[in-house]
């Protein structure tokens, strides 16, 4: 119902709708990449070498880019980035062969698109805070989440029916038209809303804004960095999951293909039925909750390896999915709360750390499941739910009190 009243708000239903394709057409292009890439090489590691290719400029603009990504915190800025890839995206089919040049021109084209996502996720992320009143900040972080995992599941479902149709490179093209779509939006918020991520309320869009230093908020707000630590560490530790799964029911199980998709969904659907309780947590800490919810998602990972039987597996599997939105709402959300400068800035080094987490993971965690893949989810379960534990810990033991959050004004809508 909170999802609901939030839609009949005019610049929140045309930017939900707006992601909700944008979001959609990342995950055709997420998918379409991979089966291209595979499809005129037949490597699998070169498969990786692109995945890898798109979070570089995640983590390099993360990390020594922040004024570069501070001159685009507008929703004008926005518009124009999502043009940008619109662009990109349409023209790489054009462009692509399957030979070594059309794998270049690809490669280069995976890289644009990661330094523009790398520019507009950490300042969508900060201006949407401005779009509600504080209280409301947690609910509009909650419904992003959601448009998020609905695409994660649309996304698989809906690729099937449209290689009827077209073929995967075309695909690349559909993925265009969704950016297209988004940046008509942005440009329609741009105009009613002149409001920057960096600077609050009333100033001139694509005017360029200062980006303050991550050091300085992090030492003032020390609970804020032990999260996205976490965070990071957690990212890593999920290619686990992501690569390993298949080995894991292979080896364990004798399933195959059919039974990893079970799994997938069930995964899927407890993230759908945990995102309203994440969204509409109103009582206790912020940080309990986090690292509670990465201990429990830790603990589930590491029984994985240890079940004897496949339906005790599905279940852990529909616990892991149930208690993801409260790790990625409740951290979200409280960011979302900051000033608007230390806002971008901190959901940009999040942002930073989980691309590198999860980089770093996909190279070198492989290696361990391909020694055991039960090991490899026992160890990465643990790993997940001690770090949890001692961030909490760790919190309970500063004796300097955190700096409060400064109040939020309400954008003028």
């Amino acid at each position: 119902m909170n999802y609901l009243l939030l839609l009949r708000r005019r610049p929140v239903l045309v930017l939900w709708l707006a992601q909700s394709l944008s979001v959609l057409g990342d995950r055709l292009y997420a998918l379409a990449v991979m089966w291209v890439v595979y499809a005129s090489t037949g490597s699998a590691s070169l498969m990786g070498l692109v995945a890898v290719a798109e979070s570089v400029p995640y983590i390099v603009l993360g990390s020594v880019g922040r004024q570069l990504v501070a001159r685009f915190s507008s929703f004008a800025s926005l518009a124009w980035v999502d043009g940008a890839r619109a662009v990109v995206a349409v023209v790489l089919p054009f462009l692509w062969s399957p030979d070594a040049h059309g794998f270049a021109l690809l490669l280069v084209g995976v890289l644009l698109l990661g330094t523009f996502g790398a520019l507009f996720d950490p300042n969508l992320g900060a201006l949407v805070p401005d779009l509600v009143e504080p209280e409301k900040v947690q609910e509009i972080t909650g419904l992003l989440d959601l448009t998020g995992r609905i695409a994660r599941i649309a996304g698989p479902a809906s690729i099937g029916l449209l290689l009827l149709v077209v073929s995967e490179v075309q695909l690349f093209a559909l993925n265009g038209l969704t950016f297209a779509v988004s940046a008509v939006a942005l440009g329609w918020l741009a105009r009613r809303y002149a409001m920057a991520a960096g600077s609050g309320t009333g100033e001139r869009p694509g005017k360029a804004r200062s980006a303050v230093r991550a050091w300085p908020v992090l030492r003032a707000h020390p609970r804020v960095g032990l999260a996205v630590g976490l965070h990071g560490v957690a990212l890593f530790c999920s290619a686990v999951a992501a690569v390993g799964m298949p080995a894991l029911l292979a080896t364990r199980y004798g399933a195959g293909a059919g039974v990893y998709g079970l799994v997938t969904a069930a995964v899927g659907a407890g993230a759908l039925l945990g995102n309203p309780l994440a969204s509409n947590r109103r009582s206790g800490g912020w940080l309990p909750v986090y690292c509670g919810a990465w201990v429990v998602q830790g603990v589930a990972t590491a029984c994985m390896g240890l079940m004897l039987q496949l339906p005790a597996l599905m279940l852990l599997a529909l616990v892991t999915g149930l208690v993801t939105p409260a790790t990625s709402v409740t951290l979200r959300a409280h960011l979302g709360a900051f000033a608007p400068a230390e806002r971008l800035r901190l959901m940009s080094v999040d942002q930073t750390v989980i691309r590198a987490g999860g980089t770093a993971g996909m190279l070198l965690l492989p290696f361990l499941v391909d020694a055991s893949p039960r090991g490899a989810f026992v160890t990465s379960g643990l790993m997940v739910a001690g770090t949890a534990l001692s961030s909490l810990l760790a919190a309970s033991r500063l004796l300097r009190p955190e700096t409060p959050v400064p109040a939020l004004s309400v954008a003028n809508r």
